[in-house]
């Protein structure tokens, strides 16, 4: 081989520009094409996927990209797709996809739960929805509390002691009364230690008793409050239609009236006309009807009033007759009539007969 025959050259590998730490080499997929890959595989068509809006970043590598929705209807609405960035890895992977509504879109109202959206015309006679213990509209009835016996002892020495001093005091009163020549104090005296004076406790029984206050719950100052305001602002109040026809006769002095107990009865009573709309419901005292007990009864009139009977003498009214069966037989005897025979009433008469 001679030494003159050049030698292939061999092709020095390439070398590979150095990446420092925290760049992107520059082959790195972009992750905002990954995203919007992610949406336009969610969307019907490519065209439903917009412009690029915003990138939220929501930690833990975890990024949010957003797109402007372009399907019909959901103006507003923008394509969700989140990506999570392995930085060991130095790749991107999807977490998930939405479209979700921004503050321009159009969306439907605010979910109310069932209870809360359930009217009181809802319900009818069978069902039941029970009612909540925390209820604010009522609170524990009175319960009377029985003493210990080291309060009733203790009590009792008090009270003692308050009836000592107070026989003191009475007779003091009484010597002074008498020095003054005074026979008729010393009586009045008397009479007072007769009639005595109701008690504290007395006066919380007899209320108890009388609003029947020992039940479990009773109706706390929230309840009567909304109550109240229900009752007067329903059709039972003084704003409605009866109300204002009723000409000034209000439920206040009506003899039908039956006035509540408790706090209630400053502005409501029931109603016991059978002959009215409002009986046996809860009526305010301004409010009227047609049948308060003070309206006198109309006049007794007849119940058919017979006018004149009326003639028409200027027209005449042409009825076709109707035919009938027995029209030949009439002619014929209106002829034979004609003729000087006379027919019996009765008779038949024939035309083979004549």
């Amino acid at each position: 081989m001679p030494e003159s025959a050049e030698q292939p050259s061999v092709p020095e590998p390439a070398v590979e520009p150095a990446v420092t730490a925290g760049e992107p080499a520059a082959s790195a997929v972009d992750p905002t094409e990954i995203a919007r890959a992610v949406a336009v595989e969610m969307a019907d068509l490519p065209e439903q996927v917009g412009d690029f809006v915003d990138t939220v970043d929501m930690g833990d590598h975890v990024t949010d990209f957003r797109f402007v929705c372009g399907i019909k209807g959901y103006e507003g609405w923008q394509w969700s797709v989140t990506l999570y960035h392995d930085e060991e890895a130095g790749r991107w992977t999807v977490n998930e996809s939405s479209l979700i509504p921004t503050d321009a879109a159009l969306r439907p109202p605010a979910w109310v739960p069932w209870k809360d959206r359930l009217e009181p015309t809802d319900l009818s006679v069978t069902d039941s929805i029970g009612t909540d213990p925390q209820d604010p509209r009522i609170e524990e009835g009175f319960r009377k509390t029985e003493e210990t016996s080291s309060e009733v002892g203790s009590a009792d020495e008090s009270d003692a002691a308050d009836d000592a001093t107070a026989d003191a005091d009475a007779t003091d009163a009484v010597s002074d009364a008498a020095g003054e020549g005074g026979v008729g104090a010393e009586k009045a005296v008397d009479e007072g230690d007769e009639d005595g004076s109701t008690t504290s406790e007395e006066d919380v029984d007899d209320a108890v008793t009388e609003f029947d206050l020992s039940r479990r719950h009773v109706l706390s100052q929230l309840g009567r409050s909304q109550t109240a305001k229900r009752w007067y602002e329903g059709p039972h109040g003084p704003k409605s239609l009866s109300t204002k026809t009723a000409d000034g006769n209000i439920c206040a002095n009506c003899g039908f009236f039956i006035q509540l107990k408790g706090e209630l009865n400053v502005l409501f009573g029931v109603c016991a006309n059978k002959w009215s709309p409002d009986d046996g419901r809860v009526v305010s005292v301004d409010h009227g009807c047609g049948e308060h007990s003070e309206i006198n009864p109309p006049e007794p009139t007849h119940l058919w009033v017979q006018s004149k009977p009326a003639y028409d003498d200027l027209h005449i009214d042409v009825v076709a007759q109707a035919p009938r069966e027995e029209r030949d037989q009439v002619e014929l005897i209106e002829r034979l009539r004609e003729s000087g025979i006379r027919v019996a009433k009765g008779v038949i008469v024939l035309r083979s007969q004549l």
